[in-house]
Formats: structure tokens, C-alpha cells, sequence
């Protein structure tokens, strides 16, 4: 049980981090358009594609663990 909850715990810290790298990178991307009028296409698309399955993933995976303890 104390290892379910332990990986539980991680896949939300590795969640709260993906968030976060996508927030600080759209932001950023806003800033730099803005001042120097450069869009980053295919950067872009990597960290989105990159980022977005890797949320969907784990939210999956924890969405699954929590309906089989139930």
C-alpha cells in the first residue's frame, strides 16, 4: 500500500512539473513574439507533443490506479 501511494505521489510531482514546464514555455514563447516577432513553429510543436502525451499518459495511468483500489 505504502508503495502505491509513494508512485501515486511521484506521477502528481511529475504532473505538477509537465504543467509547469508548458506554462513557463508558453509564456516565455508570448514574450519573445512579441518583442522580437519570432515564432519558434517547430519547437513548439515538439514541446506541446512532447508535454501533452506525457500528461495524458500519466493522467491515464492515474485515473486507472485509482478506480482499481476502489
Amino acid at each position: 500500500m505504502v508503495k502505491k501511494i509513494n508512485s501515486l505521489r511521484s506521477l502528481s510531482k511529475f504532473i505538477m512539473l509537465s504543467i509547469l514546464i508548458v506554462i513557463i514555455y508558453t509564456i516565455n514563447e508570448f514574450i519573445s513574439s512579441i518583442i522580437w516577432g519570432v515564432s519558434h513553429d517547430v519547437l513548439t510543436t515538439c514541446v506541446f507533443g512532447l508535454f501533452g502525451t506525457e500528461l495524458a499518459a500519466c493522467g491515464f495511468i492515474k485515473i486507472f490506479k485509482i478506480k482499481k483500489e476502489e
